[in-house]
């Protein structure tokens, strides 16, 4: 029997997280096992809970999303983290991305998109919906306020890669999908970080598009 992921909720609307539990529910591979309504509950489930993924909200009173995230890593609470919200505001979009979280979708996805993106994460991947790439890059744009020297190439392995985190692939898979070793997967990220001067895959694969490293569809949609 398979494990189900567990996913703790954290959002200020009462309504919006027994919703969101009702929905999930409808799977069997995952649990929500805890809903909070801020990020100081959050922080305080997440230090005694064993927790696989957050949906985690961005506007919230008291400690929001961003302020989460960023203690969160302050404390090594590597938790993946999805956000989940109503806003698609470019500047909220790269700064949750920026503080740490893993994926980003707007609350008009489908349950589909939703469960996906959970066990992305889940897996050790990462997902951001494509239909806020062309807007998250012009982000990134913005705060490129200094010239950065130009990074080693990439090789072509660490380009196919890279190709894979962007869409969302774990180490595992990318190494089954390349026929590779995934310490060897593992290498080639390192290499791939160091050369990008970035320290996660979100980052990476930001950079990447950015630099025209890797070639996006307009047709992915999400």
């Amino acid at each position: 029997m398979i494990t189900p992921i567990r996913i703790v909720v954290v959002d200020d609307q009462t309504l919006v997280r027994e919703g969101i539990r009702s929905l999930l529910a409808l799977s069997s591979d995952v649990e929500v096992v805890g809903e909070c309504a801020d990020g100081d509950e959050a922080l305080r489930f997440l230090a005694v809970h064993e927790v696989d993924v957050v949906l985690l909200d961005l506007r919230m009173p008291g400690r929001d999303g961003i302020s989460t995230l960023q203690e969160m890593r302050e404390r090594g609470i590597d938790t993946p983290v999805l956000v989940l919200t109503t806003f698609d505001d470019d500047d909220l979009v790269l700064a949750a991305l920026q503080a740490g979280a893993k994926g980003y979708l707007l609350k008009a996805v489908t349950l589909e998109q939703l469960l996906g993106a959970v066990r992305t994460l889940a897996a050790g991947g990462t997902q951001v919906q494509p239909s806020l790439t062309d807007r998250l890059l012009r982000a990134v744009a913005r705060t490129e306020t200094a010239a950065q020297p130009p990074h080693d190439p990439l090789t072509s392995r660490e380009i196919d890669v890279l190709r894979l985190a962007a869409a969302g692939w774990s180490n595992r898979q990318i190494a089954q999908g390349l026929h590779l070793a995934e310490g060897t997967v593992k290498n080639h990220m390192s290499s791939v970080l160091l050369k990008l001067g970035v320290n996660d895959r979100v980052k990476a694969v930001l950079k990447a598009l950015e630099s025209g490293l890797l070639v996006t569809h307009p047709s992915d949609g999400g």
